[in-house]
């Protein structure tokens, strides 16, 4: 076993801890097979599992059994930061077998699905295990009909599939993958809108038009980004667009980035409701005057149903999309097939010594002063939001709709 010296303590090498990982299981997975009641084996078989298998350190506030809910039944086990809800059977059980609870027949998974609803949006989990001692399920509720497709592995399994349950250790790996999933989905689609635009225009290799389609194309994504983050009304754009038809919406949408970028005191009284709908936004994203093309039928089948009321847009993660984004754009990397991103961590690794971790520190001394009164605390504290406000950062790479994006969210 290979051993890597940093500091005073030993650390093992990552493949090191892969094969005590491999061994655990292979331990756990014998030591288990055949057995399992689910009365009396649900808690120490899951702590065994979380503790020496996925290596949960302090499984006795990492999980919780029995949590009751207010459907009348209860949750087998709780993992709170990963939001999992995992229900257990008995060996033998039929996982896609009905079963009568609380008066419905219902199969394992949709009986932990029924529990799962009924609390509130921010305690729902983004996973559902159902497992016999036997086999496990792993359902992502994120997907399309997820008690239909799920991962699945037998516990003679584990040791070669261990890794399918990091997630329970580290959600936010999982979240991060998961944000790079529908952020490459949506770089997708605005590439196929790009597209679709690109062909509605006389000359599309004429520089001023392909500036015009680029701009255009930052325009509605961050349209769709503001409804997400509560900026504009959830809904505003695909409602003033909804109706329309094909030939209308060209002028529709040089009406409202007009509009966008006109103050509120030079706004006309009298523009409809739609309009009155969406804020000022400044920043700059909408001052420059650009071409918009024609629209098709189906290109505005395209941007409402699956760019706009197809896509959730507050799961995908900007700092990933920038990348995707910008590639999409790029005509070099269009005709080469390529498309990028920088991942969150690699650009932490930059922002965090030049400026990021002074301005946590400098918070939290605001936040940690004991000695403070209230008022001066929430004196030091709108000073420190001002000085946010008032902080610019240049970066060569980073896509123009970031910058416009980190204007208008600092001034807002």
């Amino acid at each position: 076993m290979s051993v890597r010296v940093t500091g005073e303590e030993p650390q093992l090498s990552v493949a090191a801890r892969s094969a005590a990982r491999k061994a655990a299981a292979a331990t756990f997975a014998e030591k288990w097979a055949g057995r399992g009641y689910e009365k009396g084996d649900t808690h120490s078989f899951w702590l065994e599992l979380l503790r020496t298998v996925v290596g949960l350190e302090d499984t006795t506030t990492s999980a919780s059994f029995e949590h009751r809910t207010s459907a009348g039944g209860f949750i087998d086990v709780w993992v709170p930061e990963a939001k999992t809800m995992i229900e257990q059977k008995s060996l033998g059980v039929d996982l896609d077998k009905p079963e009568l609870r609380q008066n419905v027949m219902v199969t394992p998974f949709e009986q932990v699905k029924r529990y799962a609803d009924t609390l509130p949006n921010s305690q729902r989990p983004d996973f559902i295990i159902v497992c016999n001692f036997e086999e496990f399920r792993i359902h992502d509720l994120d997907v399309e009909d997820p008690a239909n497709h799920y991962t699945s592995f037998r516990l003679d399994e584990l040791p070669e599939q261990f890794h399918l349950l990091d997630f329970l250790k580290d959600p936010e790996r999982r979240r991060i993958e998961r944000e790079a999933r529908v952020s490459l989905d949506a770089g997708a689609l605005i590439g196929k809108v790009y597209d679709l635009l690109r062909g509605q225009f006389a000359d599309p290799d004429e520089p001023a038009n392909l500036h015009s389609l680029n701009v255009l194309c930052v325009r509605l994504v961050f349209c769709l980004f503001a409804e997400d983050a509560g900026l504009f009304p959830k809904d505003a754009f695909f409602r003033y667009l909804d109706g329309l038809q094909a030939r209308s919406v060209r002028g529709a949408l040089k009406e409202l980035f007009v509009y966008l970028r006109t103050k509120p005191e030079n706004r006309d009284p009298y523009a409809s409701d739609e309009l009155k709908a969406f804020p000022y936004v400044n920043g700059g994203l909408f001052e420059e005057v650009v071409e918009v093309p024609p629209f098709t039928d189906e290109i505005l089948a395209v941007l409402l149903n699956e760019v706009s009321r197809g896509t959730d847009w507050s799961k995908i993660s900007p700092t990933i999309f920038g990348g995707v984004f910008e590639s999409t754009l790029n005509p070099q990397t269009r005709r080469s097939g390529g498309m990028h991103y920088t991942s969150p961590e690699n650009i932490h690794r930059l922002i965090d010594p030049l400026f990021l971790d002074g301005l946590k520190a400098e918070l939290d001394d605001i936040l940690a002063d004991a000695g403070a009164s209230e008022r001066k605390r929430n004196g030091e504290l709108r000073r420190f939001h001002e000085k946010l406000g008032s902080l610019t950062f240049f970066e060569t790479f980073m896509p123009r709709w970031i910058q416009t994006r980190a204007n208008y969210d600092l001034a807002a």
